[in-house]
């Protein structure tokens, strides 16, 4: 059967649908002042607007509330292993009782573990990771419950960016456009990390 032309469809129930999201690892405020990373497989932009899922048993939410700031640092898909290492760690002490059945465990420092560099913010007080190729800083201005019966789960959270920061090798010389043939994100695919492969085209709209 030819994948472009279907002559049927069967019904299935994944238990997530992350068929395609770029991860994130974003930088909260702890309350003794330190970063937190989370690593987030929800994130969609609008304009200057990013809007977040973020699960409610984890620290980035509680830092959220009550300092809303952060930074939505991009990793490289070469930056997987490293990602992977922050997934299963929490930066909530008292690790909750739904992530420690999911072998959670605490972690203060997760740039150590990461291996990351810590690098001061311009705008906001979080610190960016400087190996991600982009990292954008912002400002919380909302933060929804979601309508459904899992709104105990997660919350959804808009982020307009102030500032973005990119490694100048992403970017084309000379302007401000990410050069697309160069910036290799990191995707989150049904639980899996995958990079992206080679232009298909453009869009009409496209500057580039």
């Amino acid at each position: 059967m030819s994948l472009t032309s279907p002559t049927e469809t069967i019904v299935i129930e994944p238990r997530i649908l992350y068929f395609g999201t770029p991860v994130v690892l974003l930088s909260t405020l702890n309350e003794d002042g330190s970063t937190n990373l989370s690593v987030l497989s929800s994130a969609w932009a609008l304009g200057q607007r990013v809007v977040l899922g973020i699960g409610t048993q984890g620290q980035a939410l509680r830092n959220l509330e009550r300092h809303p700031e952060c930074v939505i640092n991009l990793p490289s898909a070469d930056l997987w292993a490293a990602v992977e290492r922050l997934a299963p760690t929490t930066g909530r002490a008292e690790v909750p009782e739904a992530k420690r059945v999911m072998n959670y465990r605490y972690e203060h420092d997760k740039f150590a573990l990461a291996g990351f560099t810590r690098v001061a913010s311009e705008q906001v007080r979080p610190d960016r990771v400087l190996e991600c190729p982009l990292q954008l800083e912002g400002q919380v201005v909302a933060l929804h419950p979601p309508a459904h019966a899992q709104a105990d789960a997660f919350r959804i959270v808009e982020v307009e960016v102030h500032r973005v920061h990119a490694h100048p090798e992403v970017v084309q010389p000379g302007t401000h456009h990410v050069d697309i043939t160069r910036w290799q994100p990191l995707l989150y695919v049904f639980r899996h990390y995958f990079g992206t492969g080679a232009e298909l085209g453009r869009n009409f709209r496209a500057d580039t």
